[in-house]
């Protein structure tokens, strides 16, 4: 009997132990570390006795093989980066944990079941997120080989110390292989399940992000000689700009966030020249971010011809929203619903891998519920008893997969 809770955050708390205990500036993508939560994974696949390999990208496979050779490829997987700032690596310890399950069963699907452990989701070390998963989707961009960190290292030279080969990382696509659908299990980073009292819920939805950077300039002075109506003030154009945004955000129901400010001069008793915001606009329906977006452009172009600001915009990210796949909502209803529970539906506002796999199959994705709304806890973010919930649920999902249809 899988003990899915206890076994879950046990292997939780065994790979954060690994990061916890690793050298200053040795983890991160790539990284010492990486390399040993992937021996800590091979390790529990073979103890499976499930085959396992490591892609072109850098990405780690384990695999429950199906008695019929061409069958194809259900996938479960999640990102295994080494940040316990994020969530305890539960979206690749609880595939492992379903594949343990049917293999000691000795269940015989009629496709192979997958796990994948992607490299590098947040970003943080080259600047670009979900590199294993968009490899693996067909997206790898050969120009990324050039990216560069914080200390010079560039991406080409952290995969050769890795054991890889950046001009090989196409060779992780999956394009043109018989891949039936992917899942992705992860902590919702929000407080909805929390409130409703619910241990998990499906994803409807992954929200499409649009980001920029914008610049007012106006005209620095002295804060006790330039009198209010002959001001031109950058950082008072910044500020009527964030409630634009938030009342506009609020009418057309998108999420709408300025995160970053900054002044310049930046003296307490000098008008602010130059201000600096960030903009993050997050929206299940792309028109309806992009119609907000141009709502608080022309509102704001308004505001600051008035005040005599000029204002300057850079887009900096842009992803679609991503529709997670109807008959795969479905099955995970009844799953849950077997469990004893109501389904609850919910859109992800986060950055996800299933939003670069959607490239590739249909896409789906279990959330998880996080104590205080907060995934930012290790392993303290997950309850057992709601860790045991979807466990039982991926695998009743797997299941129900290998029904005749």
């Amino acid at each position: 009997m899988t003990h899915w809770g206890e076994d879950a955050l046990e292997w939780c708390r065994t790979l954060a132990d690994r990061v916890e205990r690793a050298e200053a500036g040795s983890t991160g993508y790539l990284s010492a570390t990486h390399h040993g939560l992937h021996e800590l994974l091979i390790d529990g696949l073979d103890d499976a006795g499930l085959s396992h390999w490591r892609d072109a990208a850098g990405n780690l496979w384990g695999r429950l093989e199906s008695d019929r050779a061409e069958a194809p490829v259900v996938l479960l997987g999640a990102h295994l980066d080494t940040d316990l700032d994020s969530d305890p690596f539960l979206g690749v310890v609880m595939p492992l944990l379903v594949l343990r399950s049917l293999k000691q069963d000795a269940v015989q699907l009629p496709f192979h079941l997958d796990l994948v452990a992607f490299a590098n989701d947040d970003g943080h070390r080259f600047g670009v997120p979900h590199l294993g998963s968009m490899a693996v989707a067909g997206g790898w961009d050969a120009g990324w080989a050039k990216l560069q960190d914080r200390d010079d290292t560039s991406l080409a030279e952290a995969w050769s110390r890795f054991g890889l080969d950046a001009t090989r990382a196409h060779r992780a696509s999956l394009q043109g292989s018989p891949i039936m659908a992917y899942l992705e299990t992860g902590i919702e980073q929000g407080p909805v399940l929390e409130t409703e009292e619910l241990p998990v819920g499906i994803v409807t939805a992954l929200a499409g992000t649009r980001r920029f950077t914008i610049e007012f300039n106006g005209t620095a002075g002295h804060a006790g000689t330039v009198p209010m109506h002959l001001r031109q003030d950058a950082l008072a154009a910044a500020a009527e700009f964030i409630l634009i945004v938030e009342r506009v955000a609020r009418e057309h129901g998108v999420n709408a966030t300025v995160g970053r400010i900054e002044s310049h001069p930046g003296d307490a008793e000098v008008i602010a020249g130059q201000a600096r915001i960030s903009l993050d606009l997050r929206s299940e329906q792309d028109a309806s971010r992009d119609a907000a977006l141009s709502t608080i452009w022309e509102t704001a172009r308004l505001a600051c011809q008035e005040r005599e600001i000029e204002m300057e915009w850079v887009e900096t990210r842009a992803t679609p929203a991503v529709t997670c796949a109807d008959w795969l909502q479905l099955e995970l209803a009844h799953a849950i619903e077997d469990a004893g529970l109501r389904p609850r539906y919910l859109v992800s506002g986060t950055g996800q891998d299933a939003a670069a796999m959607a490239r590739l199959c249909p896409v789906a994705m279990l959330f998880v519920r996080c104590q205080g709304g907060d995934s930012h806890q290790g392993d303290k973010a997950v309850s057992v008893d709601d860790a045991d919930v979807a466990g039982q649920v991926l695998k009743d999902w797997v299941l129900r997969l290998a029904r005749p249809r």
